[in-house]
């Protein structure tokens, strides 16, 4: 990396490692906005939300990308986040223990239900179960994939297992 400071960060890991929560401490110290990539696959409404086709994710996407500065974060590592892989000064990967991601998967969901923490979605039962599994999904899975697909991208990688890392 250059001494330039990154004007385009991509932050990944799994559900409960921390993205948004990092993503927001960024922004605001930074002066960058970020954006969550859930809400680039949803358009979140008030009657609801509606998927956006492929293309819609792509061009929304890189809209975001075009732009001078930013922060994405998300767990996506599909082809059509490539781009912002490929755009990014520097990526964060969030290796948080898969315990530590589950003992926050069940304090989040706890906040939520009892109105204390905002969420995106409806905090459903069924979206806590799928939490479980899309956590274990990352672990065994997305975690090897992302070293695969983009392990070309070990220039521009910083891997951080706690935040203390970071700051």
């Amino acid at each position: 990396m250059s001494n330039k400071f990154p004007q385009k960060i991509h932050i990944i890991g799994s559900v409960g490692s921390g993205k948004t929560t990092l993503a927001k401490e960024l922004s605001a110290k930074l002066n960058m906005p970020y954006y969550e990539l859930d809400n680039v696959v949803w358009n979140r409404q008030s009657s609801g939300e509606i998927r956006r086709t492929d293309q819609q994710k792509v061009d929304y996407l890189n809209n975001i990308i075009l732009t001078n500065a930013w922060i994405i974060e998300g767990v996506h590592l599909e082809e059509w986040v490539a781009e912002s892989f490929s755009n990014a000064d520097l990526i964060i990967f969030l290796d948080t223990n898969y315990f530590i991601r589950i003992y926050r998967i069940i304090k989040r969901f706890t906040l939520q239900k009892l109105g204390l923490e905002k969420s995106n979605y409806k905090p459903t039962f069924s979206i806590f179960i799928k939490m479980f599994k899309w956590n274990r999904h990352f672990e065994e899975i997305g975690k090897p994939n992302f070293y695969y697909k983009y392990g070309m991208y070990r220039d521009k990688l910083l891997v951080i297992k706690n935040k203390r890392e970071l700051f």
